[in-house]
């Protein structure tokens, strides 16, 4: 069965990457909660999309680990994870993960790391310009694609890869009915709520 991940929590309800928008999307049933985290100027990890602001409050990686746990997966990416190399953020961020959690980034160097320090941990790699399907099968249990780049090509080739397929953003109704028949693994969607309703 296709899986159900709740792109930065229910966001097309809530704020997202906050705690409500993660709490949301486990009430709606969500397999996975996907959030962003970044390494702040002090070191901690924090739940953002974009370069954390000093003077703003986030919630921090704990504390979304905390809210998820038991209750779904958590799928981690890891934004810029280099950009303050003395905050060893890759191995900071791998001692919090659970079992059932994903780690996912751009950066292939940062999944590599993670698959050589935790090997069981599954790592999710967007493809595309950066690192190609074939790079990524050396070390990580999905791909991401992109889903207005994304052909029945490239899904093939991943899938003889022995790589799973995760397909981001998908929001409209028709497209995810498309991709579930595509054989997809995993949707990362705004709105879950839609997305389990045609899965299920």
């Amino acid at each position: 069965m296709t899986l159900v991940v709740a792109h930065r929590g229910a966001s097309f309800e809530l704020p997202e990457n906050t705690l409500p928008a993660f709490e949301r999307a486990i009430e709606l049933g969500a397999d996975y909660v996907e959030l962003d985290v970044h390494a702040a100027a002090d070191g901690t990890l924090v739940v953002c999309h974009d370069a954390p602001e000093p003077a703003r409050r986030y919630p921090s990686l704990e504390e979304a680990l905390d809210l998820t746990r038991g209750r779904a997966g958590a799928m981690v990416e890891l934004k810029t994870p280099y950009r303050y190399r003395r905050h060893d953020v890759v191995a900071r961020a791998l001692r919090l993960l659970g079992d059932v959690d994903v780690l996912v980034s751009f950066e292939a160097a940062a999944l590599r790391e993670a698959a050589r320090a935790r090997p069981g941990l599954r790592v999710l790699q967007h493809v595309g310009d950066r690192v190609s399907i074939r790079a990524a099968a050396g070390y990580a249990w999905a791909a991401g694609f992109d889903d207005e780049r994304l052909t029945t090509r490239a899904l093939a080739r991943a899938r003889a890869l022995g790589l799973a397929s995760a397909v981001y953003t998908v929001n409209d109704p028709a497209r995810m009915r498309e991709l579930v028949r595509l054989g997809v693994d995993a949707l990362i969607t705004d709105r879950p709520d839609l997305a389990l309703a045609i899965v299920r």
